[in-house]
């Protein structure tokens, strides 16, 4: 609404300041659509530009007055030669074109480096590291996040690609049951995420057109604003790893907390199925760790007192095994 009273105002100032320049010359009715026309042509450009962040905006206007003072430099230097006045003249707006242009294009292209330009990314002084973490879409659907972050344990300021969040809203929008669940629990997740003042979480507007798969974005993000990534993906933790980006995994963080349990240790349990095993049952902590129990099939359903015999790490987690204590 307010972006639309700001239109609105701007093409009543046209109207009128193109009607008062027409009037000098006798056309104020001709000027009146000539501003209007010239602001809704204004306005046409601006809607077009959606896509344009602050950031870019400061690169560019930074990369301009970067060009127009080494323009300035080097005319001042050519008016030392005995060059006439139109010769310097023509020489002054060449060099104006050609120096703003070559800075502005570099500007946008290191947009990234220029840590001044980065809103939530301030000067480094030496050994000092911002503490800026990356969320990525597996992250943000698995929903523990939020838990963790309410704790202060990243103690870090969270930053959501934009492109993440096309990703989620694509998931949202799928014809697949599932993933338009997934993608409707990871923009619910974000939404109370953002709501939760105790939670420091930003959008980050930029965009890598040029790259197409989104975990290569968010790679090449994390290495330019030097983040490290929170995510639950596999691959991506691997990848990640090869190429020197630090990584927060929820999974290794939930697996690191577990209680720990020690062989000859006793625990009360419910029995919930069968095992693989001949007479084995199954039982699970509250924290999802699977307890498998000798000889107590006869037991589905109740709840027992297990010694702990031994315990493994595998790939799928920490599995327990032990027998019924009589």
């Amino acid at each position: 609404m307010t972006l639309f009273i700001v239109r609105l105002f701007f093409l009543i100032i046209s109207a009128t300041v193109g009607y008062q320049v027409g009037d000098i010359s006798g056309f104020g009715t001709v000027g009146i659509f000539v501003g209007t026309g010239f602001g809704l042509l204004l306005m046409f450009f601006e809607t077009k530009m959606y896509r344009v962040s602050l950031r870019g905006l400061s690169s560019m206007v930074f990369g301009l007055v970067l060009g127009m003072a080494i323009a300035k430099l080097v005319t001042d230097i050519l008016a030392l030669l005995p060059l006439g006045e139109y010769l310097l003249s023509l020489f002054k707006v060449i060099l104006t074109i050609v120096f703003c242009y070559l800075a502005i294009t570099m500007a946008l292209r290191g947009k990234d480096d220029f840590n001044l330009i980065i809103p939530y990314v301030r000067f480094r002084k030496e050994n000092f590291y911002e503490n800026v973490v990356i969320l990525d879409t597996s992250a943000i659907i698995d929903g523990r996040i939020m838990d963790v972050c309410k704790t202060d344990f990243f103690q870090a300021r969270l930053v959501v690609p934009r492109f993440v969040l096309k990703e989620l809203q694509t998931l949202s929008d799928s014809k697949d049951a599932i993933k338009r669940e997934r993608g409707r629990r990871g923009m619910e997740i974000l939404r109370q995420m953002q709501k939760d003042t105790t939670i420091d979480v930003k959008v980050h507007e930029d965009d890598f057109l040029d790259i197409a798969d989104v975990d290569d974005k968010l790679l090449h993000l994390a290495k330019r604003i030097e983040a490290r990534i929170c995510t639950t993906d596999f691959n991506l933790n691997r990848n990640a790893g090869i190429q020197g980006i630090k990584i927060l995994n929820i999974n290794e963080l939930v697996n690191a907390v577990k209680p720990v349990v020690f062989p000859g240790d006793r625990i009360n349990i419910k029995l919930v199925k069968e095992g693989t095993e001949h007479q084995q049952a199954v039982g699970y902590l509250s924290d999802g760790t699977m307890i498998v129990v000798a000889d107590a099939r006869h037991l589905i359903g109740h709840d027992v007192s297990v010694e702990i015999t031994s315990a493994i790490q595998t790939q799928a987690g920490r599995m327990i095994f032990g027998k019924i204590k009589t």
